[in-house]
């Protein structure tokens, strides 16, 4: 029985990065086929897979509530069901982003940050996925570190794409624009390493 209610949480942790996931592959897919006239459908795409999360969120937090034992201290699921959320937050900001600032063209460096967060969450799911069972797990620490320099790799792309910006723009509003937009995706890939440290913390705690 204790392990069954422990797996509630862990399939929990799994099925709500699942929605992060597949977030990010809508995002992709919108960056890089953008049609300003299909806007307001994407963002109604990814607000039902924002929703849908938050009230996985909202399922785990009231389980949590009720719960006398718990797998692991109940902060930590806390804190793992609030990153993961965040997560898919993040992504669903960039889109929110793109809208108001009235984005027509998408530049480049978008869509290989999009490229980048894709695999970010694909890569935190493999972490929760081997989570379970951390402790006889022997690819978890891969996992961990490959997100570590796939954020690496965001903070490059970062870089680059905001010079390149200032380089070859002479219009304020869309330099202002995509500087926002770059630290939004930038922060994706941030709120991924977040998750993947915190599990690193909390293994560390139950090891």
């Amino acid at each position: 029985m204790a392990k069954r209610q422990a797996n509630v949480y862990y399939d929990g942790f799994i099925e709500l990065v699942e929605y992060a996931c597949r977030a990010s592959r809508v995002l992709d897919k919108i960056l890089r086929d953008f049609n300003i006239d299909n806007i307001k459908d994407n963002i109604d795409e990814m607000h039902s897979i924002e929703h849908s999360a938050d009230m996985h969120k909202h399922t785990l937090m009231e389980k949590l509530a009720r719960e006398f034992i718990t797998p692991i201290e109940r902060e930590d699921i806390m804190m793992i069901v609030q990153k993961i959320d965040d997560v898919t937050d993040a992504i669903e900001d960039v889109l929110l982003q793109v809208y108001m600032y009235n984005i027509r063209t998408i530049l480049q460096g978008a869509t290989e940050f999009s490229e980048i967060i894709v695999k970010c969450c694909e890569m935190t799911k493999n972490v929760l996925d081997d989570f379970k069972n951390f402790r006889k797990s022997k690819t978890i620490h891969e996992h961990i570190v490959f997100i570590n320099d796939l954020e690496e790799q965001g903070d490059r792309i970062f870089v680059h794409s905001v010079h390149s910006l200032y380089q070859t723009s002479n219009n304020p509003v869309e330099i202002i624009a995509w500087t926002s937009i770059f630290n939004s995706l930038e922060h994706c890939c941030d709120v991924c390493e977040e998750v993947s440290e915190s599990i690193e913390t909390i293994m560390m705690k139950n090891s």
